[in-house]
C-alpha cells in the first residue's frame, strides 16, 4: 500500500519498525522460528544469504509468519503515532523488514497510510536514506528511528524522533533538538533472570556423589565440584537464553513468560546471543580444568537440552524422560569430575525421584491450560485429558523412587559405608513426604510449575531435607 507523499504543513511522519516500533528485529526472529521450524535451513541460510541480504529476508518471510497481536511494540511511542494520526498526520512505515510482515504489522495497527519495506531485490536498510529522498523528492519529511542504520535517514529528515536509542543514535539525539521516548529501564534483576540464576541450585546434585561417598571434605574434590557446578551453571543459562529465543512466539502468549526480557524486547536478541556465547565461552574454560570425562558429560548435556529446546519438549512423555534424565546427568558430572564411580542405586532413584517432579510440571501445564479437553497445549504434545494419567504415572514414580531408597538402605553398600544403617530409613518416608506433599499442592492449585525451585524455595521442604541430611552425614557416617 504506497500512497503519494502529502503536501499539507504537517509533514509526513515515516516511522522505522525494528527497534523503534517493535522491541525487538524480525529478522532474527525469523531465523529462529526457521530453524525451529527445521534445523537442516541452517545450510540454506548462506546459500540464501550469497544472493544478498535482501533475498535472505525475501525467503525466510516465505516460510515463517508472525502474529502481529503478539510483538512487543513501544506502547508510549504508538499511542503517540495514534495521536498524530487521529491530528490528520499521514504515517508512513518504512522498514527493512520483510514486505509480508511489514504489510501485517500496518494491518495490525490500522495506522499508516503506506507502506515501504525490504524485497526480493532491494534491502530497504541500506538503502533507506536514498530511497526516502528519492520518494519524496524535494517534499521535507520527518523521521522516527533508533540505530546507527538510521544516522543517514535522521540527517535527510527535516525533523526526527528517537525511540529507544542506540549508542550510536543517542549520541546523534544529543547534539540535535529531537523528540526522545526512552526504552524501559534495564536492570541487573532483569539481566540474572534472563540468566535464570535460580535454576542454578538444579545444578547442586553435582555434589551429591562426593557427599554420599564421604569425599566432601578433601580439598581438591571440593574445588573439582565448585568448577564443575559453574561451569554447569553457565552452560544451563546459555541454554535458557537459547530457548526464550526459540520460544519467542509461545512465551508471548503465555500470562507470565511474556513478561521474560526477550519476549517483552528487555534487550535484544543480538544481546542475548553474545551473552550465551561467552557463557558458553566459560563453561568450556572450567571444564578444560577437568577430567576429559566430565567434559564430555557436559557436552551430552547441551546436546540433549539443545535437541530438548528445538524439538523434544512437544514429545509426548519423551519430553518428561528427557528432563529426569537431564538431572541425573548432573549426578554423573559430579562423579566424573571427581573420578568417582556413578552409583547403580543413586541413579536408579534419582531417574524416578525426577520423573516424578518432570511429571508434575508438565501436570500444573495442564492443569493451569485453557485450551479445551482434547486440544493440546501450545508447544507441548499433551492435551488436558491427559492430566489425569500424567498425575497416576508421577505419583508411582514418586513411589518407585522410595522403594529404590529402602532397598538400598537394605543392601551390602550400606554397611560398608555406615555404622548405623538404621539411621538411614529414615530417608524413605522424608523422601515420600516431599514428593507426594508436592502433588497434592499441584492437585489444589498452589504450586509453582518448576517443583525444583518450588523445593528450594518452599521452608517445609527445606526443613525435611536438613533432617535427612543431618542423618545421613552425621547419624550414619562412620567415625
Amino acid at each position: 500500500m504506497i500512497d503519494s507523499p502529502s503536501s499539507n504543513k504537517v509533514l509526513d511522519l515515516v516511522v522505522d519498525l525494528d527497534g523503534t516500533l517493535i522491541a525487538t528485529d524480525l529478522l532474527w526472529e525469523s531465523v529462529f522460528q526457521l530453524l525451529k521450524k527445521n534445523m537442516l535451513y541452517i545450510f540454506l541460510l548462506p546459500v540464501w544469504l550469497l544472493k544478498g541480504k535482501a533475498n535472505l529476508k525475501h525467503q525466510i518471510s516465505q516460510c515463517v509468519t508472525i502474529d502481529p497481536s503478539t510483538l512487543p511494540y513501544r506502547s508510549e511511542f504508538v499511542e503517540y503515532l495514534r495521536q498524530e494520526r487521529d491530528q490528520g498526520r499521514r504515517l508512513v512505515l518504512a522498514t527493512g523488514s520483510a514486505r509480508s510482515f511489514a504489510d501485517s504489522i500496518a494491518g495490525h495497527l490500522g495506522i499508516f497510510d503506506a507502506v515501504y519495506a525490504t524485497d526480493e531485490n532491494r534491502n530497504l536498510t541500506a538503502h533507506k536514506a536514498a530511497f526516502l529522498l528519492e520518494t519524496y523528492d524535494n517534499v521535507k519529511f520527518a523521521y522516527a528511528g533508533n540505530s546507527r542504520a538510521d544516522l543517514p535517514v535522521f540527517d535527510a529528515a527535516s525533523e526526527v524522533i528517537v525511540v529507544a536509542p542506540d549508542r550510536a543514535a543517542r549520541k546523534w539525539q544529543q547534539t540535535h533538538s529531537t523528540r526522545l521516548f526512552e526504552a524501559p529501564k534495564t536492570n541487573f534483576k532483569i539481566f540474572l533472570k534472563m540468566l535464570r540464576v535460580h535454576q542454578w541450585m538444579k545444578n547442586t546434585l553435582i555434589f551429591v556423589p562426593a557427599i554420599l561417598d564421604h569425599m566432601l571434605m578433601e580439598w581438591q574434590v571440593i574445588v573439582n565440584s565448585i568448577f564443575a557446578f559453574f561451569a554447569f551453571s553457565a552452560a544451563a543459562s546459555a541454554i535458557y537464553i537459547i530457548n526464550d529465543l526459540f520460544d519467542l512466539p509461545l512465551d508471548r502468549q503465555h500470562a507470565r513468560k511474556k513478561n521474560r526480557a526477550f519476549a517483552s524486547g528487555a534487550f535484544s536478541i543480538r544481546f542475548g546471543l553474545v551473552v550465551a556465547a561467552s557463557l558458553l565461552l566459560i563453561a568450556g574454560l572450567l571444564a578444560s580444568q577437568l577430567h576429559w570425562t566430565f567434559g564430555a558429560v557436559l557436552a551430552g548435556y547441551l546436546i540433549t537440552t539443545t535437541a530438548y529446546s528445538i524439538s523434544i519438549k512437544r514429545m509426548l512423555l519423551v519430553d518428561v524422560f528427557t528432563l529426569a534424565g537431564l538431572y541425573t546427568l548432573r549426578i554423573l558430572a559430579g562423579a566424573a569430575a571427581n573420578q568417582t564411580e556413578g552409583s547403580f542405586w543413586l541413579l536408579a532413584f534419582s531417574s524416578f525421584f525426577f520423573l516424578s517432579l518432570a511429571l508434575v510440571k508438565r501436570y500444573v501445564e495442564l492443569k493451569n491450560s485453557v485450551v479445551e479437553e482434547n486440544n493440546r497445549i501450545a508447544g507441548r504434545g499433551y492435551r488436558r485429558a491427559d492430566r489425569e494419567v500424567i498425575a497416576q504415572c508421577g505419583i508411582a514414580s514418586a513411589f518407585a523412587a522410595a522403594l529404590v531408597l529402602a532397598l538400598y538402605v537394605d543392601s551390602d553398600a550400606v554397611v560398608s559405608l555406615y555404622a548405623y544403617p538404621w539411621m538411614i530409613w529414615p530417608l524413605c518416608p522424608i523422601v515420600l513426604y516431599l514428593n507426594i506433599r508436592i502433588w497434592i499442592l499441584a492437585y489444589r492449585g498452589e504450586m509453582h510449575d518448576d517443583p525444583v525451585v518450588f523445593i528450594i524455595s518452599d521452608w517445609r521442604s527445606q526443613v525435611v531435607i536438613a533432617i535427612g541430611a543431618a542423618l545421613l552425614l552425621y547419624g550414619g557416617m562412620r567415625s
